[in-house]
């Protein structure tokens, strides 16, 4: 008996578990960047959710942008981090 269709359900598993791209609060950036580069970093994200997002971010210290695929988390947050953000993915629930 072989395990290799358990392995590949196992990887497929791995690339759609959920993973968590964080925003960071920082010095540097104004409110309206922060809110602005939300909205185009991650299209699903409406201006008023990137506003809460970024208050989040503000008073805590980190926020959660949004959950997905790792491929998309790792997009997400390189794009956060081309607009100047500081963002994180961590592997979610």
């Amino acid at each position: 008996m072989t395990t290799q269709p358990l392995e590949k359900l196992e990887q497929k598993v791995k690339l759609y578990d959920p993973y968590k791209v964080l925003l960071h609060n920082d010095d540097r950036n104004d409110m309206d960047h922060v809110v602005q580069s939300i909205c185009k970093a991650v299209p699903q994200v409406a201006q008023t959710q990137a506003v809460e997002i970024m208050n989040e971010a503000h008073k805590s210290g980190v926020a959660l942008v949004i959950a997905c695929p790792l491929e998309h988390a790792e997009m997400y947050a390189d794009r956060l981090q081309s607009f100047g953000l500081t963002s994180s993915i961590e592997k979610g629930d």
